[in-house]
C-alpha cells in the first residue's frame, strides 16, 4: 500500500496544486482592467471619452442598453417606450425598486432631473443629443413623458448611452458642479477612488437591484498608456483584462494559448479633426484663424489626398482595421455601399497646394494622443504628407488635456477617434451641425443642419440613408473631419474568466462575468 501511495504522490501533488491555483483564482475578488487612456471627467452630462464610457458601464446604467446584435432593450426602463402624437410624445415606464448607489430611490422625479440636466446644463455634451426634447414631465412615480418639438428617430439609441443615465438627485445637490469627482448613479458597482493617470476603483454596490450579477468586490481600472507595458502586465497576471489590444500583438497572444481574445468591429471611426473657426473656445463666436489650413479647402483636400488609407491600415494595424471615409461604419444598416473613398493622389495634392499659393510647401501641427498607437499612425501620416509638400509636425499630448485644448481652440489638427453609436445620428449630428455640442471646429453649413435634422424626424431607413448621403457629401467636402478608418475592438483576458460578451460599441462590460 505504501508503495502504491508513494507512486501516486506526484499525481496527487499535481492535482492539489492545480486545485489550489483554481481556488485562488476563484477567490480573487478584485478584477483589474487596464485602459489605454485616462478618462476625462466622470460626469455623464459633461464626459466625452470612450474610456470614460467603459467606467460608466459598471457604475452608471442607462434607461436602455444594446446587445451584441445591436438590438435595443430596457435596462433601467421597464419596457420599450410608447410613442404617440405622431412621434412627438414618448412615454417611458421605469423599473420598480431601483435605488441609486447612495440608497436614494430612482423614480420619475430623479429621471426628469437627470434628463433636464443633460439637456440644459452649460457645457453639456448631451445637449445636442437631446435637443429635440422640449420638456420632460412626471406622469406618476414610475413614468416619465418626453415632449418633443418634432419626431426624433434616434431618441431610443441616445438613451442607450450617457444621455440615458439617471443621476442621484442627492449627490447632485450635495456636489453640484463637482459631481464628476464622485459620481453616483445606478450600477452593480459604485465609485470609490480615482488617482489621475493611475487608477479608478469601483466597489460592489449594496443597493443594486440584481446583486448576483456583480461577482467581484472591486473592479480596478489601471491607466497604462503603453501597449507593451499593458501586455507585459497581462502576461505577468498583474492585470486581468487588457483593453485595446493592438492588432500587432493579437496574433502573438493567441498563439500563447493562455488567453481569450475578443474582437468586434466597432460602431465608430478614427480620423483627423481640423479646426476651421474655433479661435477662443467652442462656446464663443467663431473667428478667423488666419491659416491656409483653416481658410482654404484646397489645402485640406491636398492633405487628404496625401493619405493612403489602405497602406496606413497595413502598416499601422496589420490590415486588421477597416479603411473608411465617412462616420458610418460598414456594420451599420445605414452604411452607403456605393461610396468610394478618395485614393491617394500626390500629384493632385501638389497642384492644389500650388493653386493655393503654397507651391513651396506648407507646415502645420497635428496633435496626437501620447501613446504608441497614435504615434505610429501619426508618423505614417506625417511621412505620406511630406511627399505631397506638407510638413506635418506631430505634437504628442495627454488625452484629456488635448480634448480641452481642442475645445478651447488651441489645436490646428487633432488625430482622434469616436467610439460610435448604434444610430448614425450619434456619430454625426453633435460633431457636424453648427451648434453641435462636440463641434470644436465651429464649421457651419445650414444645408448640413437641415439634412441632419430631417434625418432625425423620419423613421424610414432608406429615406434616412439618402439624407445622410447628401449631408456626408457636403461635410466631407469641407473636411473639418477627415475620416480614415474604423477600429476593431480587441480585448484579452485569461481563459478562466467566463461570461464576457463583446458588443460593437467596444465597451467592456464586467457585469455577469466571473472566474470559472
Amino acid at each position: 500500500m505504501r508503495k502504491i501511495l508513494w507512486r501516486l504522490w506526484p499525481v496527487v501533488g499535481a492535482l492539489a496544486a492545480l486545485l489550489l491555483a483554481d481556488t485562488a483564482h476563484a477567490q480573487k475578488k478584485t478584477l483589474v482592467v487596464a485602459l489605454n487612456q485616462d478618462p476625462d471627467i466622470l460626469d455623464p452630462t459633461l464626459a466625452r471619452t470612450y474610456v470614460g464610457r467603459i467606467v460608466f458601464s459598471q457604475i452608471c446604467e442607462k434607461l436602455y442598453e444594446i446587445d451584441e446584435t445591436l438590438k435595443i432593450h430596457p435596462q433601467l426602463a421597464a419596457d420599450l417606450p410608447a410613442i404617440t402624437d405622431g412621434g412627438r410624445t414618448v412615454t417611458i415606464k421605469l423599473r420598480a425598486g431601483v435605488k441609486f448607489n447612495d440608497g436614494t430611490p430612482m423614480d420619475a422625479e430623479s429621471v426628469k432631473l437627470s434628463l433636464d440636466r443633460h439637456r440644459t446644463l452649460a457645457g453639456s455634451n448631451r445637449a445636442s443629443e437631446l435637443a429635440p426634447v422640449e420638456a420632460v414631465e412626471v406622469v406618476d412615480p414610475l413614468t416619465v413623458r418626453l415632449r418633443l418639438k418634432a419626431p426624433f428617430s434616434p431618441l431610443l439609441a441616445q438613451l442607450t448611452d450617457r444621455a440615458g443615465m439617471p443621476l442621484s438627485p442627492a449627490a447632485l445637490k450635495k456636489l453640484g458642479d463637482k459631481f464628476g469627482t464622485a459620481p453616483v448613479c445606478v450600477g452593480p458597482w459604485q465609485f470609490a477612488e480615482r488617482v489621475a493617470q493611475d487608477r479608478i476603483v469601483v466597489e460592489r454596490s449594496p443597493h443594486y437591484f440584481a446583486p448576483a450579477q456583480a461577482k467581484f468586490d472591486k473592479v480596478v481600472f489601471r491607466i497604462i498608456v503603453d501597449d507593451n507595458v499593458r501586455l507585459a502586465n497581462l502576461r505577468s497576471g498583474d492585470i486581468d483584462v487588457m483593453h485595446m489590444v493592438s492588432p500587432t500583438d493579437a496574433t502573438a497572444i493567441k498563439k500563447e494559448g493562455k488567453f481569450e481574445l475578443s474582437s468586434v468591429t466597432g460602431l465608430g471611426y478614427d480620423g483627423i479633426t481640423i479646426n476651421l473657426r474655433n479661435k477662443i473656445g467652442k462656446l464663443n463666436p467663431p473667428g478667423d484663424l488666419g491659416t491656409p489650413l483653416a481658410n482654404d479647402p484646397r489645402v485640406r483636400e491636398a492633405f487628404e489626398l496625401s493619405i493612403d488609407r489602405e497602406a496606413l491600415n497595413q502598416v499601422a494595424w496589420d490590415g486588421l482595421f477597416t479603411p473608411g471615409c465617412t462616420p458610418i461604419p460598414p456594420i451599420s444598416i445605414f452604411f452607403d455601399k456605393s461610396r468610394k473613398c478618395p485614393t491617394r493622389d500626390v500629384a493632385r495634392a501638389k497642384k492644389l497646394l500650388a493653386d493655393a499659393g503654397l507651391a513651396g510647401g506648407y507646415s502645420f501641427e497635428l496633435t496626437i494622443v501620447n501613446n504608441p498607437r497614435q504615434r505610429r499612425v501619426g508618423e505614417v501620416i506625417q511621412q505620406m504628407a511630406r511627399e505631397a509638400g506638407l510638413n506635418v509636425t506631430l505634437r504628442p499630448q495627454e488625452f484629456a488635456s488635448a480634448l480641452k485644448d481642442d475645445d478651447d481652440g488651441k489645436l490646428q489638427a487633432f488625430l482622434i477617434g469616436w467610439s460610435g453609436r448604434v444610430d448614425p445620428d450619434g456619430n454625426i449630428h453633435q460633431n457636424q451641425t453648427c451648434k453641435g455640442s462636440l463641434n470644436a471646429t465651429l464649421a457651419c453649413d445650414e444645408r448640413v443642419d437641415a439634412l441632419l435634422n430631417k434625418a432625425r424626424e423620419v423613421s424610414d431607413v432608406n429615406q434616412r440613408r439618402g439624407l445622410y448621403r447628401e449631408a456626408i457629401d457636403l461635410f466631407t467636402a469641407r473636411r473639418n473631419n477627415i475620416y480614415i478608418y474604423h477600429q476593431n475592438y480587441i480585448v484579452a483576458f485569461p481563459k478562466s474568466l467566463k461570461g464576457y460578451q463583446a458588443v460593437p460599441d467596444g465597451l467592456i462590460r464586467i457585469k455577469g462575468t466571473s472566474w470559472n
